[in-house]
């Protein structure tokens, strides 16, 4: 079946020259089937991902390419809009400096390729219209640890050839203007919003304390299940069994040895630490643009202010929408 699927693709879409560190195809997620084990992934920085589909008109589900780090180098083998967003990976078309939170009309033959990481570690790249990729359980994002989704359910490889659904036809003279940037969190702060966690005051009062003032570093152990975190440990006032419980994005677990790990888009569905605090969902594209060797401080906030912050950014998604709607009419 997937042989017949290839046959497909020629000169239809994309060619991966170069896959990059790892470059994989993400949505918003795998929602309603946590209940049976499956984790919902998707792009780890999903208002990255919001704001370049709603730069070309798509909806905010279509799916993109998730860069890490150190991006891949695609060819097009057809000319196709698209918009970079996310971390700024110096993204370049045949060598010359690629703009991005805007729409760019790439020309059949061009190469899209990345330089060093200037700010952050993950960027987006969508396309109007989006990618020839299947639907599985209803996303196509990838989950690698299972096999699933995405591109035949693993990261891009080097000569992966993917077909474009729509193909633009129109000028690129049409689209000479950008999103403001600062739509976009600044991805300079080191504070990620929090809020108590369940087992919060399990935890001693030092440690506790010690949660909110110290510094904490990303070690190199950190994928996109979750990030790692370097501290001075913190204990609970009585070690105890727990039942395992339902985690989610943004989960700040603490195993036995009192190191934190937060959970990150590809989480299990349940987990048995104590959890601490959980990220407020605002700043989960924050955390997600952070790498090994970062460093993070958490400040609490509480779940009302945490509601008021989201609802600021929908109101500012909903008037982004209708000022491009106009564009694209």
């Amino acid at each position: 079946m997937m042989s017949l699927y290839n046959k497909k693709r020629k000169a239809m879409g994309i060619k991966i020259v170069k896959a990059g560190m790892l470059t994989t195809i993400q949505d918003l997620g795998r929602y309603g089937l946590q209940r049976y084990g499956m984790a919902v992934s998707g792009a780890m920085d999903s208002y990255a991902l919001r704001l370049g589909n709603n730069i070309l008109g798509n909806p905010d589900n279509e799916a993109a390419i998730e860069c890490t780090v150190l991006g891949p180098i695609i060819c097009f083998e057809q000319a196709q809009l698209i918009c970079l967003t996310g971390a700024d990976l110096s993204p370049m078309i045949d060598g010359n400096p690629l703009p991005m939170w805007r729409p760019v009309l790439v020309e059949a033959g061009s190469l899209l390729s990345f330089g060093r990481p200037h700010l952050g570690c993950r960027a987006y790249i969508c396309f109007q219209g989006g990618l020839d990729i299947p639907e599985i359980l209803g996303s196509r994002s990838t989950y690698s640890k299972g096999g699933l989704g995405g591109w035949q359910g693993r990261a891009l490889h080097e000569g992966d050839r993917i077909a474009f659904r729509h193909h633009y036809t129109g000028k690129d003279s049409l689209f000479h203007w950008s999103m403001d940037p600062g739509l976009y969190p600044d991805l300079t702060t080191e504070i990620i919003r929090v809020l108590d966690g369940p087992q919060f005051t399990c935890f001693e009062s030092n440690a506790q304390k010690s949660f909110f003032s110290d510094v904490f570093t990303i070690s190199n152990n950190s994928d996109r299940m979750g990030y790692r975190l370097t501290s001075k440990p913190l204990r609970l006032t009585e070690q105890k069994e727990l039942l395992s419980t339902a985690v989610t994005f943004g989960s700040i677990q603490v195993p036995p040895d009192g190191n934190a790990i937060i959970l990150m888009a590809d989480h299990p569905t349940t987990g048995g630490y104590p959890v601490i605090a959980q990220v407020a969902t605002i700043d989960l594209p924050l955390l997600a643009q952070k790498g090994p060797n970062d460093r993070v401080r958490f400040e609490r906030i509480s779940l009302d202010e945490a509601h008021g912050l989201l609802k600021k950014q929908h109101t500012q998604l909903k008037k982004l929408k209708s000022a491009i709607a106009l564009k694209y009419e």
